[in-house]
């Protein structure tokens, strides 16, 4: 089974300028069992939140059709206006990431939530998820106009898990022309694509014709690969 594309028929760009701490923390993988004399380094942390300070830089944003933040030691966006899109982004400036977070639907109607990379302006960036009822997808918006890569429409996984309160643990990674998505530790979908080089990361969600969609995110973590 396939549903259409990630829609952008209207988005309200909800950028905070102001930086998180950051903090660099080497990771050693697992499962060696040669002897070293220095241990092998893996991807580097570059930047992590886990929501539980409201003062680590995302907006804080609400209208009548958006809102956008921290709530009971996570960051919610929540959409209430269908076919929309809203997103945050907390003010960096990358180059090859992975990223990865928690996200859940608290309640609403199924919706999306996405990793954004590369994010240059609210019209040139990578967005990057799934939706609530179990596809995916590989967005590029560029110039304004949405494209989804390697495919003509989302596509379905088993590995997504749907309903309300189902956490799925979404990791993305945009290093030199290669986009890939990561569900729950197995890898859905992976496209090359090289028109946008650098920018920051980001959180999204989008509702499609029915509005009132929440979603919560959590553990957000990127890393240098």
């Amino acid at each position: 089974p396939m549903k259409i594309p990630f829609r952008l028929l209207a988005v309200l760009a909800v950028l905070s300028l102001a930086t998180l701490a950051c903090s660099l923390t080497d990771l050693t993988p697992s499962g060696s069992s040669q002897p070293t004399t220095e241990a092998a380094s893996g991807p580097t942390v570059i930047f992590e939140d886990d929501f539980s300070r409201t003062s680590s830089g995302w907006d804080r944003y609400s209208d009548d059709e958006t809102s956008t933040d921290y709530l009971e030691d996570a960051y919610q966006i929540k959409v209430d206006k269908a076919n929309w899109y809203t997103w945050a982004n907390p003010g960096k400036t990358f180059v090859d990431v992975r990223v990865e977070v928690d996200a859940w639907k608290a309640s609403g109607p199924d919706g999306d939530a996405a990793i954004l990379c590369r994010y240059k302006d609210e019209e040139n960036f990578y967005l990057i998820g799934i939706t609530t009822d179990g596809y995916y997808g590989i967005t590029k918006i560029k110039d304004g106009e949405d494209t989804l890569l390697g495919s003509d429409l989302l596509e379905f996984s088993s590995v997504i898990k749907t309903g309300a309160g189902e956490t799925n643990r979404l990791r993305v990674d945009c290093i030199g022309n290669r986009l890939s998505l990561y569900v729950n530790g197995e890898i859905v979908a992976e496209v090359t694509d090289g028109d946008l080089t650098s920018g920051d990361v980001g959180l999204a969600s989008g509702t499609y014709d029915d509005p009132g969609t929440d979603m919560r995110f959590d553990n957000f973590v990127v890393y240098r690969p």
